[in-house]
């Protein structure tokens, strides 16, 4: 039999975006140490053809305001050049991408055997590996597409970029023909098709060493972050992200790179019906915080910034003929 082979091409055509200024509004959390960015600007685009400057942290909890003036602390990114595009592949994803299929469930069964924080219960060194790990207790929902390989900019070696709203990861998705990840995707992603609660190792033993995770918080010094003269050396000072898939067992099921730690991921909340806002974030930050695959944080809108947070892409799977594979030959 002869076998006929072609390239599969794909094309991504940028769509302009517009580059709106960030708001910013933050404050400490007494609990957590979260802080809020408020801003009444929809999007700007992010830049994916070079690395991040420094700065993320933590969110845990609902933010306090701080006054409006804050507002020009943080300025715009530059919209992406129209040389960006995902790579060419023969996939069903573009070569930056990793495809994920399989079945997500809205309930798995986790049960906690050892708390690493028993008063507060947010980090958990082992997770029970029993008969009942991983089970479902609801109805599946089958799902195939595509999801970056790394944090946006998605460059292995690359800083991941921080201080992002919502507004701005969607509309920097959307800019090169990608969106941004549901929640339920990015779970489906993390966890893989066993559902564990960590995606690197076991899954189910938390592992500092596996990514960059659990790392001492630094508390903000805030006369230095609220000062656009000194905002800069103290992003610098408090920022302890590494480059995206520097740690090499930090890799989900599914090939996908610092799903837990690095920085927090926005997400579209889409198991909670959108309640009480469309933002979520997942995945956790550096810090001492849940960084698993299941949890997600809601308490934070969509124009919420601060120096932990940033995202990374979705996009569907293509259909790929057999006319476009190599064929083996009989």
């Amino acid at each position: 039999m002869r076998a006929g082979t072609s390239m599969y091409h794909s094309r991504v055509f940028l769509r302009r975006a517009s580059a709106l200024t960030i708001l910013a509004v933050a404050a400490a959390s007494g609990r957590s140490h979260a802080a809020s960015v408020v801003s009444g600007s929809p999007s700007r685009v992010l830049p994916n053809n070079e690395g991040a400057s420094s700065a993320a942290g933590s969110l845990e909890l609902l933010p306090t305001e701080v006054p409006h003036e804050t507002s020009s602390l943080f300025g715009a990114f530059i919209i992406p050049s129209r040389g960006t595009q995902p790579v060419p592949s023969q996939s069903a994803c573009g070569g930056d991408m990793v495809e994920v299929e399989g079945d997500y469930c809205p309930n798995v069964t986790e049960t906690c055997l050892r708390w690493m924080d028993p008063g507060t219960m947010l980090r958990c060194a082992e997770f029970a590996h029993s008969s009942d790990a991983g089970k479902c207790s609801q109805k599946t929902d089958h799902k195939r597409f595509c999801i970056d390989r790394y944090e946006w900019p998605n460059r292995a070696g690359a800083m991941p970029v921080h201080m992002a709203t919502w507004y701005e990861a969607q509309a920097s998705c959307s800019a090169i023909g990608k969106r941004l990840c549901s929640d339920t995707e990015w779970t489906l992603a993390c966890e893989g098709p066993e559902r564990t609660p960590y995606p690197y190792g076991n899954g189910y033993t938390r592992d500092d060493q596996a990514c960059n995770i659990d790392k001492p918080y630094i508390l903000p010094d805030w006369s230095k972050f609220l000062n656009p003269s000194t905002q800069s050396q103290e992003l610098a000072r408090i920022d302890q992200r590494e480059p995206s898939g520097s740690r090499s067992q930090c890799a989900s099921p599914y090939g996908a790179y610092d799903m837990v730690g690095n920085v927090d991921e926005w997400v579209v909340n889409e198991s909670q019906g959108g309640r009480p806002y469309r933002s979520g974030l997942k995945g956790g930050y550096w810090g001492p915080v849940r960084t698993r695959c299941r949890p997600m944080t809601t308490a934070h809108n969509e124009s919420f910034s601060f120096y932990q947070i940033g995202f990374r892409c979705c996009g569907d799977a293509h259909s790929v003929d057999v006319g476009e594979q190599t064929l083996a030959q009989n």
